[in-house]
């Protein structure tokens, strides 16, 4: 009995002391930190990955299909900046039917080009994607389609810009205007947009140009002289989200607002997209939200 006994205590004292030893480490494990939550954004559709990785770090609805408003014009750059032998600093005389399209195009935005005035390849790139320019858009598809009229050379241009698409694995995308003011197919989705602005990203120009807060650009007038062009970008994450590299904002009545976005914090760089937000505010509330997530992540 007496080594029963002793059996029972030995026993028992390995008992407590494992007890203890779970006990002791519960209250002394180091705290994990807490996941960041999954945020919610006034957009139907939102996409954000890493840059450098190609890893998704954001989804809802990314792959389904919506009209993409102006953002749509990141390809109408990335088309142009990939022309062989393109020389940024030939020039483009600014024709009516330019003018004439905002006109008749209520949601069409203006880089408020001037008939006969010699504008640069550049410059029409700013025009572009500051103010969101159709007039320059029309202008750069004009000067880089190919045929011998300028209808011709509009769709040559639209046809690059799909087989761009294409060629860049964007399976969901596909255009039916320069600009974004299409007529029922022109269409993409956060995650191909996000993908597009990546590559465009590559292009330095294209860098240049998206994270430039306003500019005063000096054109050539109609009789020869001078006059200066001031555009302003209309992506509100300049100059309010720090880091913030650019991309495209894009609105329309079917588009709703949507923001095409880039960030880079710490040596990391977000790009995303939002589709369909409810407004131009929320579009950026949106956008920094899903960056301030994938910066934690």
């Amino acid at each position: 009995m007496k080594n029963g006994i002793k059996g029972i205590r030995r026993v028992s004292a390995v008992a407590v002391t494992a007890g203890a030893v779970l006990t002791a480490g519960a209250f002394t494990a180091p705290a994990q930190a807490a996941a960041p939550k999954n945020p919610t954004i006034a957009a139907k559709g939102g996409f954000v990955m890493n840059n450098g990785t190609g890893k998704s770090l954001f989804t809802k609805a990314a792959d389904t299909r919506r009209s993409t408003g102006s953002t749509t014009k990141i390809m109408t750059a990335r088309v142009v900046l990939a022309q062989p032998n393109l020389n940024l600093d030939s020039k483009v005389t600014v024709q009516k039917a330019y003018s004439d399209y905002i006109v008749d195009n209520n949601w069409a935005s203006s880089a408020k080009l001037i008939v006969g005035d010699k504008v640069t390849v550049r410059q029409l790139l700013y025009g572009l994607m500051l103010p969101s320019g159709c007039d320059a858009a029309y202008a750069l598809a004009d000067k880089f389609g190919s045929g011998s009229t300028r209808a011709e050379r509009v769709k040559s241009f639209i046809g690059k810009m799909n087989s761009t698409a294409k060629s860049l694995g964007l399976t969901n995308t596909h255009f039916d205007s320069f600009d974004g003011i299409g007529k029922g197919a022109n269409y993409s989705t956060p995650r191909d947009l996000t993908k597009l602005a990546s590559n465009a990203m590559k292009y330095s120009t294209f860098r240049t140009v998206v994270k430039t807060k306003s500019t005063t650009q000096k054109v050539t007038t109609k009789s020869g002289g001078y006059r200066n062009m001031s555009w302003t970008n209309t992506n509100a994450l300049l100059g309010s989200y720090s880091g913030t590299l650019g991309v495209k904002t894009g609105s329309g009545p079917e588009a709703k607002y949507c923001l095409v976005f880039a960030a880079t914090r710490g040596g990391k760089t977000v790009i995303g997209t939002v589709l369909a937000s409810s407004s131009v505010e929320n579009r950026t509330a949106d956008a920094k939200k899903l960056m301030d997530y994938s910066f934690k992540k």
